[in-house]
Order: C-alpha cells, then sequence, then structure tokens
C-alpha cells in the first residue's frame, strides 16, 4: 500500500507541473501588433495612454510575470503586487507588498491603500488589468468604516475564517465590509477599461466570491450579510469599533448587475476547474486507473465528504471489478477550528479517512493547489490502509487529533504530509482517491 500512497502524490505533482500560469498566459492571451484578444474580447493597445496592473492572490506573482511575458517589452506598465510571499522576478513597474493571509497584516492594508490611489488617477484613456486569484481576500483590506484600525480587521477576518461558513458566506460577510471588495475597485477605476483574469479557487458561477469579488457586480445584499453574521453568532467576535458602525446602519449596498461601474468591464476566467480536473484524470489514466472525476461536495463538511467520496469509490470498484480506479474530487471543504492544533481542510479531509479505509487497498491524498493547508507548511496529506495501525503503534490517535484540529501534526508523525512550499498558483483543492482490487 506504500506504492498507492506514492501514485497519489505523483498524481498530485504531475497535476501542478500541467497547471503553470505564465504558459497558460501566453496561450490564451494572444497579440497580434498593438491588438489583445482575450476569449470574444479584442482591445485596442494603441489607443491607451496608459496601462495599470493589479495583482492579487496567491498566483499574484506568477500572473503578474505571465502578462508581462505577453505585453512587454514595448508597453510599459505600472501597477500593484500583493501576494503572500516575496517575488523571485520582479517586473519592473510594479509596487510588491507581501501581504498577510488567513488574516491581513499591515502590508495587507497599504496595499490597498495603493491600489486605490493608483486607481484614482485612472481616466477613459487608461486600461487596468485585474489579475486575480485565491487568498485575495486577506491579502489586500481597508474598511469602509476610516474609524477601525487593521486590529479591528484582523479580528474580523479570524472570526470569519474560523467560524465554519462555507466561504461564499464568508465573502458575502467581506464585501459589505470593506472598501475594495465586492465590485469597489471596478468603481475605483471609473472610466477605465477594466479587464480581469482571474485563476479560479471558487465554484464554476460563483467568480464573484473569487478574492471577494473586487471588480464583479455583487449578487449579495446588506440582508444577506446581516443574516449569516446571525447565523454563525459573529457579531459577538466583532469589536467594539465594527458593531458601533454596524448599529449606526451605515453599511452600503454593494454594486450590482447592470451598474454603470461595469459599463466598460470584461472578466476572463484564465484557469478553472476544468483546467485543474483535466491534467489530474490525465496524470490517474497514465497510472492505469479507470478515473472518475467529482465536484459534488464542495462546501461540504469534510466528514461528510469523507464518508460520501470513499462510498464513490467503493462504487467505481464494483464497476470495474479487477481494475484499479481513482476518483478526482476538486473544491474547497468546510472545517470549523475546534481547537488550538496545526493543519487545515485537507489534513482534516484524510484525517477523517483514517478509521473508514483501514485495511483497504486504498490511498487518499488531499492538498491545496497553493501549497498551503490552513496554518501547516504543508499542501495536505496522505494516508492508506495502514495508516491506522502505524498511528496506534505511535500512540496517536485520529479521533483525538481530528477534535484538536490538530491533522498536521497527526500526518507529520507518520511523515505523510505532502509538502510542496508555495506554488504560485491557487485554484481549487484536489482530492485524489485511489483503490486496487
Amino acid at each position: 500500500m506504500a506504492d498507492l500512497k506514492q501514485l497519489a502524490r505523483r498524481i498530485f505533482h504531475e497535476t501542478l507541473m500541467a497547471i503553470d500560469i505564465p504558459v497558460a498566459m501566453q496561450r490564451k492571451l494572444r497579440r497580434r501588433g498593438t491588438l489583445l484578444h482575450c476569449n470574444s474580447t479584442t482591445l485596442d493597445l494603441g489607443r491607451f495612454s496608459k496601462i495599470c496592473v493589479v495583482a492579487i492572490g496567491k498566483a499574484a506573482h506568477a500572473m503578474a510575470e505571465g502578462l508581462t511575458l505577453v505585453l512587454t517589452p514595448d508597453v510599459p506598465l505600472e501597477g500593484v503586487v500583493a501576494a503572500p510571499t516575496a517575488p523571485r522576478n520582479a517586473v519592473r513597474g510594479m509596487r510588491y507588498f507581501v501581504a498577510g493571509h488567513p488574516v491581513p497584516n499591515l502590508e495587507s492594508w497599504e496595499a490597498a491603500k495603493a491600489i486605490l490611489a493608483l486607481l484614482n488617477r485612472c481616466d477613459d484613456r487608461t486600461l487596468v488589468f485585474f489579475l486575480l486569484s485565491g487568498g485575495g481576500s486577506a491579502l489586500v483590506e481597508l474598511p469602509l468604516d476610516p474609524a477601525q484600525t487593521l486590529e479591528d480587521v484582523q479580528a474580523l477576518h479570524h472570526a470569519l475564517v474560523t467560524c465554519g461558513a462555507p466561504i461564499e458566506a464568508i465573502n458575502t460577510v467581506r464585501k459589505h465590509l470593506s472598501a475594495v471588495k465586492g465590485g469597489r475597485l471596478a468603481a475605483a477605476a471609473g472610466r477605465a477599461t477594466k479587464l480581469t483574469l482571474a485563476v479560479s479557487d471558487v465554484p464554476v458561477g460563483g467568480e464573484s466570491a473569487l478574492a471577494s469579488g473586487p471588480t464583479l457586480p455583487d449578487p449579495t445584499t446588506i440582508f444577506d450579510a446581516e443574516q449569516i453574521i446571525r447565523e454563525f453568532a459573529l457579531r459577538g467576535k466583532f469589536t467594539v469599533a465594527l458593531r458601533r458602525w454596524l448599529d449606526d446602519g451605515k453599511m452600503p449596498e454593494t454594486p450590482k448587475p447592470g451598474d454603470a461601474t461595469f459599463a466598460n468591464a470584461h472578466f476572463f476566467l484564465l484557469l478553472g476547474m476544468d483546467d485543474l480536473f483535466h491534467p489530474a484524470h490525465h496524470a490517474a489514466e497514465a497510472e492505469g486507473f479507470r478515473t472518475t472525476c467529482d465536484n459534488t461536495t464542495d462546501d461540504w463538511p469534510v466528514e461528510k465528504a469523507a464518508e460520501y467520496l470513499l462510498r464513490q469509490l467503493e462504487e467505481l470498484r464494483k464497476a470495474h471489478a479487477g481494475r484499479r480506479v481513482a476518483l478526482i474530487a476538486d473544491g474547497e471543504l468546510s472545517s470549523p477550528v475546534t481547537g488550538n492544533g496545526i493543519g487545515g481542510r485537507n489534513s482534516a479531509f484524510v484525517l477523517a479517512c483514517v478509521e473508514r479505509i483501514d485495511g483497504k487497498s486504498v490511498a487518499i491524498l488531499s492538498a491545496g493547489t497553493d501549497g498551503i493547508d490552513g496554518n501547516s507548511p504543508a499542501a495536505g496529506a496522505v494516508a492508506d490502509g495502514e495508516t491506522l495501525a502505524r498511528a496506534r503503534a505511535a500512540r496517536l490517535d485520529p479521533r483525538d487529533a481530528f477534535r484538536r484540529s490538530d491533522a498536521h501534526t497527526f500526518f507529520a508523525r507518520l511523515d505523510d504530509t505532502v509538502l510542496t512550499g508555495p506554488t504560485g498558483n491557487n485554484l481549487r483543492d484536489l482530492r485524489i482517491l485511489i483503490a486496487e482490487p
């Protein structure tokens, strides 16, 4: 069964190699002289006096580098890049901020101010490229209420990411409290032409949740935000300053579809769910597995997702008797923090599978394509039918580790973490479930 774990690791790493962002940028943005073709949109770069770039998210560096390969050396750029790491290759004309995730830091705050200052100088002869990827909600942040401090914003984000709400609900609240989310960056750019390129870690059709939708019309409302705050008992976790602002009824509505803000705005998905599923499916098939992809469990609690996906894996085994089978799933699961341990939703998912696969010829891998799982240094974890016996021999209790939100420590003791370091990408989490006859 050790071989199954290695196969799962290989499928994951081959998938990572297949979703290179600069390559995708050069493939999907086609330049012919001054004309730039992006999907069904064609822009004449020659009619703009200034071209700006706002890159936000875990994939911001790779996206900025990829755009530079398409546009330079003859197109001068200026802009702001906010990412969780420093750039390896700085792009000329860019200001860089090493911002905080999952909780904003001072650089997140300063990045937001720099972006707003840049956009406020735009006019109808400006083209703005917004390069968005996952993690952007924390990496760039500024409150609508000028009386609130960075500490107020940090408390808000901590409350949101630990409350157990699905990411779409979390971002609904963020949009209505932030000066840079829910379409407000598009509004700040005024009459400029705006082209948003996205590497998406949100469900198909839910792109306005990506980085909390700074450039897209917001389909959610103040009522939705207030309902989520009540449902997840968030008010008591907010600071006095934020509660006072809410009580004063100062929350404004976000820009909606049809708003003039979006009259000259375009959105293009650079990489999404299919771009993750296809290489993972191909890598599994290349290893001899009959493979099926399934994104049914998106936003599900980790234990419910584990039960469902393992049941689907068993159905695959029955349907293809005598054959290796693989089930590929993506999406972000719900994993409320219930202890002070180290880990994230990916290692928690694998931990939830450990007892269920005991003794079986099965391996489970779950990892983030950004290389980061919660507050751990790993991307995720991998387990097989021997993991429970090895854990007991090491006096490790999977249920206790799950209860303490300490999945990473559990798998680190068994040398079963998936370590990649920050990948510079951020599509969705990937779960690989494989089985032998």
